[in-house]
């Protein structure tokens, strides 16, 4: 294994319950569907990667409302250690950005049936954090 990243990630809902997710424009997992999400930068809490990287992908000013949960996940012979949370939106305008190929409001069908990165489905069912 090549070793391992330290990630964070947003998780938010909108009025309707649906979850934003990003389609990945690069590795790991690119054109796969996840939350805004990606490395820390050294010395970089969790908690500010998550907001900085919500903003960096979707161009939306989130605050953090709660821990969603953590999970090591390997993909492509490295260990990504995430740390997700629950955010609110603040302010921003929706729109794909950074390394983010698209972003979309996604609800409980749209979910199931795309094309998930590695990991998604299995942590955002434990950490009861599926869209309506």
């Amino acid at each position: 294994m090549a070793g391992s990243e330290r990630c964070a990630g947003a998780v938010v809902f909108d009025e309707a319950g649906r979850v934003l997710l990003v389609r990945r424009g690069n590795p790991p997992s690119p054109d796969r569907w996840c939350e805004p999400s990606g490395r820390c930068r050294p010395g970089e809490s969790a908690a500010d990667a998550c907001v900085r990287e919500c903003l960096e992908e979707t161009g939306l000013q989130v605050r953090i409302v709660r821990r969603a949960g953590a999970a090591s996940i390997v993909d492509d012979g490295t260990r990504y250690d995430i740390e997700d949370f629950v955010c609110e939106i603040v302010g921003g305008t929706l729109q794909a950005g950074d390394d983010a190929a698209e972003v979309r409001w996604v609800d409980a069908a749209e979910f199931a049936a795309l094309p998930l990165a590695t990991g998604v489905l299995d942590c955002f069912t434990r950490w009861g954090c599926l869209p309506r």
